[in-house]
This record gives C-alpha cells, sequence and structure tokens, in this order.
C-alpha cells in the first residue's frame, strides 16, 4: 500500500497520559518496516477554505487562534498544542491525498491508506470533541465530490472505530450523495449512533448505524460487513468508498470491550476491497483511533498484507445470538433481506 504520512503530526502532543499519543504513528512505521511494498507520501497541508466545505469557517478559524495561542484544554478529551493546528491541516491534506490517489487509479498493492493524526470522525459541524478538531474523512470526502476532474456523484464512508463516528453523521445526515456507515460498541463514547438515527430529509435512509453489543467479535463484525453494510452500499453504488479505519474495537485495545481479533481487520478489509471492485468504486483508508500501540500497528499492517496478497484466515464460528439480534434489526429498519445465523 501507499501511506500518507507525515513528520509534522507528531507534533500534536496532548501529553504523556493522553492516549491519542504520536507514538501511535511511530509504532505503526516501526511495524511497516518488516513489510515488503511499503511506500510513504507525503502530501501538501489542506487549506482552510477546503475544510470550509464540511465546517463552519468562524470554527476552524477559532481553532487555529487556539493554537496560535498556545492551546490548551478545548474540552476534557481534547487537547490542542501550539503546533496542533499544522498537525491538523497536514492530516486532513494526507486524507485528501488518498481520495486523489484512489480516484486517480492507485489500486491493488498501490491503494492509499492515510495515517494522519489528530484523527477526525467526532469533530462536527462547528465543533471539536473526542481528540478531533477536524473531520479528516468528511472533508476528504466533500473534496471528492467538489473536484472536477474526478467526476464523483456518489461517496460512501465506511466507519470500523469502536466509537460512533457522531461527526461524520452529523455533517452528511441530510445529504443523498453521502453515505455513512458506522459500526461500533454500544453505549460507548459519545453515546450516539442507535439504529434508528438513519438520515433526515434528502438523507433520509442514507445513515446505517449498527451498534454492537459488548463482547462480539470477529465473525460478528464479519456478518455486519457481508450483510448489511454490503446490501446498502452496493444498491447505493457509490463511486468512492472510504474506510474510516479505528483500530480500537480489537480485544487488546484499553479502550473498548468488543473481541475483534488482528485477523479481523484482514476479514473486513477483504470483504471492502471486493466491494469496492464490485460497484468500481475508488477505495482509500484513513486512519481513525486505535490505543494499543502493538495491536494498532499489528492492525494497520494486516490491512497492508491483504493488499500485498495474504488471504485472510475465515472464522470457524458463526454469528451469536445477540449479535445476530442486532443486525435483524438494522435490516428491517432499512428494508434489507436477512437470514443471519444466529
Amino acid at each position: 500500500m501507499q501511506f500518507g504520512y507525515s513528520e509534522v503530526c507528531l507534533a500534536h502532543d496532548p501529553g504523556s497520559r493522553h492516549p491519542e499519543t504520536p507514538d501511535r504513528l511511530r509504532a505503526i512505521r516501526e511495524r511497516l518496516k518488516r513489510k515488503h511494498g511499503v511506500e510513504y507520501v507525503n502530501a501538501d497541508p489542506c487549506d482552510l477554505e477546503t475544510m470550509a466545505a464540511v465546517h463552519e469557517q468562524a470554527y476552524l478559524e477559532s481553532v487555529k487562534q487556539f493554537c496560535a495561542d498556545g492551546g490548551g484544554n478545548w474540552d476534557p478529551d481534547t487537547t490542542a498544542v501550539e503546533e496542533t493546528w499544522d498537525a491538523v491541516r497536514h492530516s486532513v491534506g494526507l486524507a485528501c491525498w488518498a481520495v486523489d490517489a484512489a480516484l486517480e487509479g492507485q489500486n491493488g498493492r498501490k491503494t492509499p491508506f492515510s495515517i494522519g493524526r489528530p484523527p477526525g470522525h467526532h469533530a462536527v459541524y462547528d465543533d471539536a470533541m473526542g481528540f478531533c478538531f477536524v473531520n479528516n474523512v468528511a472533508v476528504a470526502a466533500q473534496h471528492a465530490l467538489d473536484t472536477d476532474d474526478h467526476d464523483v456523484d456518489r461517496v460512501a464512508i465506511v466507519d470500523w472505530d469502536v466509537h460512533h463516528g457522531n461527526g461524520t453523521q452529523d455533517i452528511f445526515y441530510e445529504r443523498d450523495d453521502v453515505f455513512f456507515v458506522s459500526i461500533h460498541e454500544q453505549g460507548l463514547y459519545p453515546g450516539t449512533g442507535a439504529i434508528d438515527e438513519t438520515g433526515t430529509g434528502d438523507g433520509d435512509g442514507t445513515t446505517l448505524n449498527i451498534p454492537m453489543p459488548a463482547g462480539t467479535d470477529d465473525q460478528d463484525y464479519l456478518s455486519a460487513v457481508e450483510g448489511p453494510i454490503v446490501s446498502a452500499l452496493t444498491e447505493f453504488d457509490p463511486d468512492c468508498l472510504l474506510i474510516s479505519a479505528g483500530f480500537d474495537a480489537h480485544r487488546h485495545d484499553p479502550i473498548s470491550r468488543i473481541r475483534l481479533s488482528t485477523e479481523a481487520y484482514a476479514l473486513m478489509t477483504d470483504r471492502l476491497r471486493t466491494l469496492a471492485d464490485d460497484t468500481d468504486a475508488a477505495l482509500a483508508f484513513i486512519l481513525e483511533g486505535g490505543y494499543g500501540l502493538d495491536v494498532l500497528a499489528d492492525s494497520v499492517a494486516i490491512v497492508h498484507e491483504t493488499f500485498d496478497g495474504r488471504a485472510p484466515i475465515e472464522p470457524d464460528a458463526g454469528c451469536s445470538d445477540k449479535a445476530a439480534s442486532t443486525l435483524e434489526d438494522v435490516a428491517d429498519e432499512h428494508g434489507l433481506e436477512h437470514d443471519f445465523d444466529g
């Protein structure tokens, strides 16, 4: 794969006790040293005008000034230093690079994966939260739609971070040109992402939330991908498919109670790559969360290995009863056929 990366993203340092540390990127880079076919690409930082396509401009200017004044605690979870604004601009710029690369035909072993930070999927239209200041994947999706050369009419976003991507949902909730999917742990921060949150107005039906019970595992997530996610997005027929790739649903991540193995990320990658191929959609990955350094690095590496020719190991067990019940409710809410092995 091609990995979008900038040293500038390391300068955003919210403190030694904060889970969203620069060591996340260092761990990924160290792990990828062992892999074949890894390429790194830098990108231009994103300008305020491009970010303002999905965020309130006054809010963006306030974040820029907040950092220029030395930063501090925006809220109890979201902390900035003077260098944070530059890191944000480079993180968003890398996400836009990933979209450009995918839409210019980079796929297979050249599939782009942006590993910028800070992450973005909790940032709403006019506020920061959950470690996020600017919504990287939302800006990238809008960039795909706004760039004439790309000829993109529909973008799909699949967010497999363990936390609901409330910011991405907020930004596109009333629109029909972006289909947002979030599979996340039920009841976890930020408390949004219920099954009946499906969009309003023109966006009615273009938000699909799958709040999974604590303790669900690889086969449960794979059933969600193969079932409602593939069904809904095949019908939507996107021109571009973006993965909000958080890795904090791993069983060894310190922040959640979902029980995914590293192999689960290979399985989901394989199925979503097939979906992109079947719908002729450009495919790109954009890093979100993941706070156990070793399992974060291993999980990013296995996504790369999947594109480098490694076949994922299929799980033996079927979908659990509690996950099957959730997936049936999701399918019913969206009028999708279902037959889950509960």
